[in-house]
């Protein structure tokens, strides 16, 4: 008699195809669950233009100027433009971009030359295996001591791993050699002297 009251299961679990509704029930649920919910915005990865400026003020020295970087692409050569006063006349000013984007203990702060690839130090058309991707040559100032810069490189970078945004740029006191010469400092740093003028290279809104 006790038998006979027993309660039955409405849907019995021993049962093969009772389980496999129930599984697939289950999966329907979460399915339509996730399928209403709303989903994150996608995010990608800015194809450019892209667009940088470095300020550049000298710890003692009255040289100063604003340099602009510009990229129409990851892939294509990087543009830069823009002007240096306060320069020896007629001079021929080592330009290169470094490590760090510290100022905060002076130009020497910025570290040394920008170079991920660990080679020697040469010139802006040396192939990648020979220069720092910071090396950008010389600048040249005229009768009034003023450096108009037009420069296209194709090895610097405002995007990607290798990117120059936030890193420090710099005008020396002397020559860069570009690598040319028997100086010991020559394949390191062009012996181009010390820092007239430094910035740090910062996106532009």
């Amino acid at each position: 008699m006790a038998n006979s009251l027993r309660p039955t299961s409405a849907l019995s679990f021993t049962n093969p195809r009772s389980l496999a509704f129930a599984v697939l029930f289950f999966f329907l649920c979460v399915f339509t669950l996730f399928s209403v919910l709303p989903k994150p915005p996608l995010h990608h990865a800015h194809t450019g233009p892209f667009k940088a400026v470095a300020n550049l003020r000298g710890d003692s020295s009255s040289v100063k100027g604003s340099i602009v970087f510009e990229q129409s692409s990851p892939t294509s050569p990087v543009h830069i433009t823009g002007e240096i006063t306060n320069l020896d006349p007629r001079s021929a000013r080592g330009f290169h971009i470094h490590q760090y984007g510290d100022t905060s203990n002076g130009c020497l702060a910025t570290g040394g030359h920008y170079n991920p690839h660990g080679v020697t130090h040469g010139a802006p058309s040396d192939p990648s295996t020979k220069r720092h991707v910071g090396d950008l040559g010389n600048i040249h100032a005229d009768s009034e001591g003023v450096a108009t810069i037009d420069i296209h490189d194709s090895l610097i970078t405002l995007a990607g791993e290798f990117s120059v945004l936030g890193r420090g740029v710099v005008v020396h006191m002397g020559t860069d050699d570009l690598g040319r010469t028997d100086h010991p400092d020559s394949l390191k740093t062009g012996n181009a002297g010390g820092r007239a003028a430094c910035g740090v290279i910062g996106i532009v809104a």
